[in-house]
This record gives structure tokens, C-alpha cells and sequence, in this order.
């Protein structure tokens, strides 16, 4: 019976690892209203970097990085099954997260992802708060790039339509001092500013 059971278990293992690797073909839904057709940026690509930008996060606030880290791994894992929506699609549509988070994770040998991810989206712990700041610095690192580019839409998402640098539309929804005050970098510095200083025309 023992055998049985933990067959089961690594069973649910693999099929929940095969459901993950589903994120990579996940576009974000933002790309309809941004107009752009951006191939890298998919649910998982998005997930990697809010990690680490939360594992940052926590150790500026005092916090657990992993723990922090944990849940921005989790924090889009139901749109595996509900897809991703943004702002126009959301007036329309109801997703049961409550229900997909638990049809996802509470099938598990062990019950720390599932309750990650149920703090993650009441949102009421300290962690939880860092991890959704996260969550939106990444969006302003994206918006920052496309706008480098060109893009005059990821620029009206960043400043409004006057284009004014100090009264940025995406910042006062962060709610600790450390996301505000990356934020304020993100916003001041270029996309391409980390490689300068470390190229070179020679080959060692």
C-alpha cells in the first residue's frame, strides 16, 4: 500500500512538472493592447525574473528571500489553466482562482506550495506584499524596454500621454519603500546601461 501511495505521489510530481513546462508557451495577454509580438515574453520568462527581483526585494526589506522568492515562482501558475487576461479581457471574464490553485497544488505529497500560493493571493503578509511589488517592477523593466525601442504605447503606460518623467503612472502602486525606490531607477536608467563597461572589441 506504501508503494502504492508513493507511485501516486511521483506520479502527481510528474504530471504537476509537465503542467509548469506548459508556461513556457504561455504568451502575456498584454501584447494585444502594447501592440507588440514579442515571443520571449511568456508567463515562465516573466515568473524567472520576478523571482529574482523578489528575492532582492526581501533581502532589502528584511524578509525571507526564499520564501519571497517561493512565491513569485507561483504567483501566475493558475493561468496555466485560465490563460492569461489583461485589463480589457478581465471586464468580461471570471477566473476561480481559488478553485484552480487548489485543483493545482493541493493534489500534492505536501501542502508548502499550495500554501505559498494561497498567502501569495490574500496578500496580507509582508512577503506577500514584496512578492506583488515584484510582480509590478517587472512590468515597469518591460514597459522600459519596449519603450527603448520605440514602442509610443509602453510610453503612455509609463507617463501618461503628457510624457511628464516625474509623475509616472506605474510607481504609486508600489506599496515598500525598497520597490519604490528601484522603481525610480528602473524609470532613469536605460535598458541597455548594464553591458556598457564590460564589452570589448577583443577577443581574450
Amino acid at each position: 500500500m506504501e508503494n502504492n501511495n508513493k507511485k501516486n505521489s511521483n506520479e502527481k510530481i510528474v504530471n504537476f512538472l509537465y503542467e509548469i513546462g506548459s508556461l513556457r508557451r504561455i504568451p502575456r495577454s498584454h501584447r494585444q493592447t502594447l501592440m507588440v509580438n514579442d515571443n520571449a515574453d511568456n508567463i515562465a520568462s516573466h515568473s524567472f525574473r520576478v523571482a529574482i527581483m523578489g528575492f532582492i526585494l526581501a533581502k532589502m526589506e528584511g524578509l525571507d528571500p526564499h520564501k519571497v522568492a517561493s512565491m513569485c515562482l507561483l504567483h501566475d501558475l493558475g493561468e496555466i489553466r485560465s490563460g492569461d487576461h489583461n485589463w480589457l479581457h478581465k471586464r468580461y471574464v471570471k477566473v476561480f482562482d481559488d478553485e484552480i490553485n487548489k485543483d493545482q497544488l493541493d493534489g500534492l505529497p505536501f501542502s508548502d506550495l499550495y500554501d505559498l500560493s494561497k498567502e501569495y493571493h490574500t496578500r496580507e503578509s509582508k512577503e506577500a506584499i514584496v512578492a506583488k511589488d515584484a510582480d509590478l517592477l517587472d512590468q515597469i523593466l518591460l514597459l522600459k524596454e519596449y519603450e527603448h525601442q520605440g514602442n509610443r504605447e509602453a510610453t503612455i503606460w509609463l507617463y501618461g500621454k503628457d510624457d511628464e518623467e516625474d509623475h509616472n503612472k506605474q510607481l504609486p502602486m508600489l506599496k515598500t519603500e525598497s520597490a519604490k525606490e528601484i522603481g525610480k531607477n528602473i524609470i532613469k536608467m536605460s535598458p541597455s546601461e548594464w553591458w556598457k563597461g564590460v564589452w570589448t572589441n577583443k577577443n581574450r
